[in-house]
């Protein structure tokens, strides 16, 4: 029953918010679909960076009605972490490749959230299979295309299961793809012409604090070929190739970055319906880029393909890349432009100082849909209405946006870029 009641219509929630709407720290009042009860939400890698970031983001925009469960192995760094959440929070240990150890955690929570990758050459969905058999919730924060199609394969088991969930639900891919999805949805509303081209680029400052899970990952996309769109046809790229100078705008201002194979490519094509797309990452310092380009010329595809080999990288790498993580910082920007046929461009634009703390901020305000009831019984991505209803999605945005020094969407270019071009008499491109 408890759980069910994650499936109630997000319409009515949204009336009574907008009504007599109470905020703190800016943030639209939770409306969980029961509040007179609690609920409990496992965060399986609670210990990591990613889900130790969305637990404490849990804990922060939802204290009172949220029980939250760190889910690791190692129970001395489960219990500190629990020890700074506070009361309303308990260590489980668990193992996800335990199939048994992880049902039975999951059979006593309302909802869990993966954040125990990479997700990269991952053969089985281990943990959306567990929750569609028990009946439990499900959010990811997938970044790896094989694996988020994988969990959408299994979109008529949830259905018959009558669960929800939401595959790629992080900040990128995540609320990249809503910021996307919202674009899309302007253009048509105001008759911009058809949407024609949808472009994400993204920076990060090193490794953006997020340790060496984000670095085992950045090295194995190394190993895939790109897949992009260009008008409707699937075209296949080299990795960290096509390198673009993007500007980011303020605290950013212009970076390079180069083609990665992610996810939100093949969703968005095939779910919004626009024929040319990509996505494009960077980093810094710049020697960073160079490195990693020159390791897609040097290496085998097999070696940065071999989870193996890789974790070996990251072990040689790791204590320089915190040394540089350092004097780099950890910014994060993320821009998404979209092209119609009637030559008109628009920009959505976010930028944070810690990536560590807004992917964990944009997780939770995922999970805080959810539990609003924002998503049907089936496997989901962001962009879906489905997934999160178009109505729930300005107070996502809200929430994912806590503590951006720049958040625009759905601006012309000029209104974003730290230079822009004027053409003549104030005219600007």
């Amino acid at each position: 029953m408890a759980r069910a009641l994650l499936l109630q219509p997000y319409r009515a929630t949204i009336r009574a918010a907008s009504s007599s709407e109470t905020k703190y720290d800016g943030v639209p009042e939770v409306k969980l679909s029961d509040p007179t009860r609690n609920y409990r939400v496992l965060v399986l890698g609670g210990t990591g960076r990613v889900g130790g970031s969305t637990a404490t983001a849990l804990s922060k925009l939802c204290p009172k009605q949220l029980q939250i469960v760190v889910g690791g192995r190692n129970r001395d760094k489960g219990e500190a972490m629990v020890a700074k959440l506070g009361e309303n929070s308990e260590f489980a240990q668990v193992d996800i490749n335990d199939t048994k150890m992880l049902e039975t955690t999951l059979r006593d929570v309302d909802l869990v959230v993966h954040a125990a990758g990479p997700f990269q050459q991952a053969p089985r969905c281990t943990v959306l299979e567990a929750a569609i058999k028990t009946k439990t919730a499900y959010v990811d924060v997938c970044d790896d295309t094989s694996y988020a199609f994988r969990a959408k394969s299994l979109q008529a088991e949830a259905i018959a299961a009558n669960i929800p969930a939401l595959t790629t639900a992080g900040i990128y891919p995540g609320v990249s793809n809503v910021m996307a999805a919202e674009l899309v949805a302007a253009a048509i509303s105001e008759d911009k012409g058809k949407p024609e081209k949808l472009r994400f680029s993204y920076y990060t400052a090193g490794t953006g604090g997020a340790g060496p899970t984000i670095l085992a990952t950045s090295f194995l996309l190394l190993g895939e070929e790109v897949t992009a769109y260009k008008q409707g046809e699937k075209v296949k790229l080299r990795p960290y190739s096509g390198v673009m100078n993007v500007d980011f705008g303020k605290g950013i201002r212009k970076r390079d970055v180069y083609l990665l194979n992610l996810p939100e490519v093949r969703s968005t094509h095939e779910v919004l319906g626009v024929p040319t797309v990509s996505a494009r990452f960077g980093t810094a310092p710049f020697f960073w880029n160079w490195g990693m380009e020159i390791m897609t010329k040097v290496l085998p595809p097999e070696v940065l393909r071999d989870k193996a080999k890789v974790q070996q990288m990251v072990e040689l790498f790791d204590p320089v890349v915190r040394a540089l993580d350092g004097f780099a910082g950890e910014r994060v920007s993320m821009r998404v432009d979209l092209e119609c046929s009637d030559g008109r461009t628009t920009v959505g634009l976010f930028s944070h100082k810690s990536l560590s703390v807004s992917v964990g901020v944009s997780t939770a305000a995922f999970v805080l849909a959810m539990l609003e009831g924002s998503t049907q019984p089936g496997v989901w991505f962001p962009e879906e209405p489905q997934g999160i209803a178009v109505e729930a999605r300005e107070v996502l945005l809200k929430r994912a946006s806590q503590g951006t020094f720049n958040f625009i969407l759905n601006k012309p270019p000029w209104m974003v870029e730290t230079v822009p071009k004027e053409v003549v008499l104030g005219i600007y491109v």
